[in-house]
């Protein structure tokens, strides 16, 4: 059975709360978000959950890996229950999904108990790319047995899709800066390459 040393998995979630994830963050908010969806074998399937946060009653967002299985929207809590996104739709299950076919509101719910959890998990591993690697699974090759103990503090969570959103403050909110970037940079360069020609 493979399973992570918990200083090693402490050091994982450390790593994506503060650095992966606002990175990911970023690239959506550029309106890079597709992009990372393109190879779902390496960089797996990537969305983002904006949820409330339980205390602060702020929107956060999260990204996770997640799968489409008959319309639904499945995802896992990795780190189990401790994990800060799980905690907050626990409290306020109302939440909003960046996917690459555009920007929904939800509900989400703990499912973890779903006789179907198995081939869930398998597929919400699938489209993990390299991070069920990185947590030691292969989603194509381990058997049933050993998925099931190696995740079994993960949740699974569904989430079902509302309504579409439009509107300030989606996926692409900062994709102005494209245009202002170029506008800035493209006269910089051209400048820059006159000087070099003198």
């Amino acid at each position: 059975m493979t399973m992570l040393d918990p200083r090693v998995e402490e050091s994982l979630r450390q790593g994506f709360k503060k650095y992966l994830n606002p990175f990911m963050r970023t690239m959506w908010r550029l309106g890079l978000g597709q992009w990372f969806n393109v190879w779902p074998d390496v960089s797996g399937r990537v969305m983002v959950i904006t949820h409330v946060g339980r205390k602060s009653g702020a929107a956060r967002r999260t990204p996770v890996n997640y799968a489409i299985v008959d319309g639904d929207i499945y995802c896992v809590a990795a780190f189990g229950s401790i994990s800060d996104w799980y905690r907050n739709i626990r409290v306020d299950p109302n939440v909003e999904v960046w996917l690459p076919d555009g920007w929904w509101a939800g509900t989400a719910e703990d499912v973890s108990d779903d006789p179907r959890r198995l081939f869930l998990m398998r597929q919400v591993m699938i489209g993990s790319g390299f991070a069920a690697r990185v947590a030691g699974i292969n989603p194509y090759a381990i058997g049933d047995a050993e998925l099931d103990a190696t995740t079994a503090k993960y949740r699974l969570v569904r989430i079902r899709r509302g309504e579409a959103r439009t509107g300030p403050g989606g996926p692409g909110d900062l994709a102005w800066v494209w245009p202002l970037a170029t506008l800035i940079l493209l006269p910089l360069v051209i400048f820059r390459r006159r000087r070099r020609s003198l």
